[in-house]
């Protein structure tokens, strides 16, 4: 019932629950309601990441900043790519580098093989972030990251309540 009430009170305020809503919206309803998500959306192409729960958008953020060369699925350690495909989230850092984070369980195993196949590592640790600590700007307008995802700090708060520990995440290019 809840998921219902939130969905009226978006489409009040003007934003869409369909799969690409037209504008941002944070989750601060969607924590008002305690709601958690289950699936996260990251669509490079259109630089958003969606959280969804039982099927319904519960937040979008919009303008999210990528690996420093976003175009293409990451292969290899310090290609800068971000990740496509099907991962979770496996494990949440208070005390990143990068204000929160939340892991992303790059590489899976056909990650792993294919880096392999080349001699290579496929890197690891990305994540779900702030703003470097001690940033005291906005949001950098440019892709900045080794190949993580990042977010505000104040949407990296919201995300931290909303995102539970196992909670699934595709990321399309």
């Amino acid at each position: 019932m809840r998921l219902w009430v939130l969905a009226a009170a978006l489409l009040m305020a003007g934003c869409e629950t369909a799969s690409e809503p037209a504008d941002s919206f944070g989750g601060a309803a969607a924590i008002a309601q305690g709601l958690q998500a289950d699936r996260i959306l990251i669509d490079k192409s259109e630089r958003t990441l969606l959280l969804y729960s039982d099927g319904v958008v519960i937040a979008r953020y919009g303008n999210i900043r990528f690996g420093a060369s976003p175009k293409g699925h990451k292969r290899f350690e310090g290609d800068e790519r971000t990740p496509e495909g099907r991962y979770t989230i496996d494990r949440r850092n208070p005390d990143s580098i990068a204000h929160l984070s939340l892991g992303i369980s790059y590489p899976n195993a056909k990650d792993r093989a294919y880096a392999e196949e080349h001699g290579k590592s496929p890197g690891g640790n990305i994540f779900i972030h702030g703003q470097m600590n001690g940033w005291k700007g906005p949001a950098l307008p440019y892709d900045w990251t080794d190949g993580c995802v990042a977010v505000s700090n104040s949407e990296m708060d919201e995300l931290w309540q909303l995102v539970p520990m196992g909670t699934d995440v595709e990321i399309r290019p």
